[in-house]
């Protein structure tokens, strides 16, 4: 029999020490990467360490030595290090402030010539070794590589400032994106909070008439309306929920404003059992049922229809109502207010490029279609 600790640092206990020890310090090389190193410090390195093994190749190809295109890249690669992160310090300074102008355009070939130092260095190191290239005479030991380097540091300058642009670009958009969400989360926290008076009026004078004669009935208005003002209170920091959370809310809403309308207000609600559970924007679907509410036709009974359901990963959602977009004089004339331009925003937020939304009439009713396609983001 083996004893234990030969089992364990046999052949496969040895490979999943050192695999341990592997990911263990991929991890520890990861974190400095991204944490300790800034995005420009890890460019440097990535792009000078292509340019030193493009730098190798070409002197292998040259000098047909190893340990000279080892020992002249070695060299020469750092100085260009060095150089360049001068020239940042130039560019980032208040004269130039990162901005590519005429005026830092001809900074950069100026200080391009600075490339004239990694000359000197590589032509004294080549002197002091005797390492020559083939076939050169002293005007092309250094006029080539003066030129080689200026149009490397040249074209490093071009860069940065490209990539600076792009960064700069990115932050702004992400700022803007930050910054119409957290106005889109204030609107909807105001459209929450702002209750309408004549709406809680009603609901409440309703309650108290129900009182005397009809106490059960004015028992269920008043819990329809606490169960309203929670959803409506308790949902203000939750910008995704579930179809089912969000259609308590709307139930809750409809049976205050039955209590209110009586019989002349009819509502059928059908989530398909797919789509109960289905993440959705919050708040999304009220502003469109109080607008079924507040504009639909209540002469012959208020009819609404609500029906959700899921195909795939496709949400489909249909608020119908009796009544017409644009009526005749005296009629309520339906407009576009602000909770609408908020579906659209917020639909713009939590659905970019996966959303459509029409509102249409024909045959005495009014239809508001929605199409959802994936989950909702977060739009914080």
């Amino acid at each position: 029999m083996l004893p234990v600790g030969r089992h364990f640092w046999g052949p496969a206990g040895t490979a999943s020490l050192r695999e341990n020890v592997l990911s263990m310090a991929a991890g520890t090389i990861g974190a400095w990467w991204t944490g300790r190193l800034s995005v420009f410090w890890r460019a440097q390195i990535v792009g000078w360490s292509l340019f030193f093994l493009v730098e190798l190749l070409n002197r292998l190809l040259t000098y047909r030595s190893v340990k000279v295109a080892v020992g002249i890249t070695l060299v020469v690669t750092p100085c260009l290090v060095v150089l360049s992160a001068g020239m940042r310090s130039v560019y980032t300074s208040r004269a130039f402030n990162n901005r590519l102008t005429p005026h830092s355009i001809t900074l950069i070939g100026v200080l391009s010539v600075a490339a004239a130092v990694a000359v000197a260095i590589v032509f004294v190191f080549r002197r002091t070794f005797g390492w020559e290239v083939p076939f050169w005479g002293p005007i092309e030991e250094v006029v080539v590589p003066w030129i080689h380097y200026s149009l490397a540091l040249a074209g490093w300058s071009l860069c940065y400032f490209w990539i600076h642009a792009e960064m700069a670009e990115q932050a702004e958009h992400q700022h803007a994106v930050r910054a119409e969400a957290e106005a889109l989360r204030l609107e909807l926290e105001e459209l929450r909070l702002q209750l309408d008076p004549h709406f809680l009026f009603n609901a409440l004078n309703g309650v108290a008439e129900e009182i005397p004669e009809h106490p059960s009935a004015a028992l269920a208005m008043l819990r329809n309306l606490t169960a309203y003002l929670r959803n409506s209170l308790d949902g203000i920091n939750q910008t995704i929920v579930t179809v089912d959370t969000e259609v308590g809310g709307l139930s809750a809403y409809l049976g205050v404003q039955k209590a209110r309308f009586g019989d002349r207000l009819r509502t059928h609600i059908h989530v398909e059992h797919a789509a109960g559970g289905r993440q959705i924007a919050s708040f999304l679907l009220q502003p469109l049922v109080e607008n079924a509410v507040k504009y639909g036709r209540r002469e012959d009974g208020l009819d609404i229809h609500i029906d959700i359901r899921a195909e795939g990963d496709t949400l489909h959602v249909e608020i119908e109502n009796t009544g017409a977009l644009e009526e005749g004089a005296g009629s309520r004339r339906r407009r576009p207010g602000i909770g609408l331009e908020n579906v659209r925003r917020r639909l713009d937020l939590h659905y970019p490029g996966r959303h459509e939304f029409t509102i249409g009439d024909g045959g005495n009713k009014v239809v508001a279609r929605l199409t959802l396609e994936g989950e909702p983001c977060s739009g914080s």
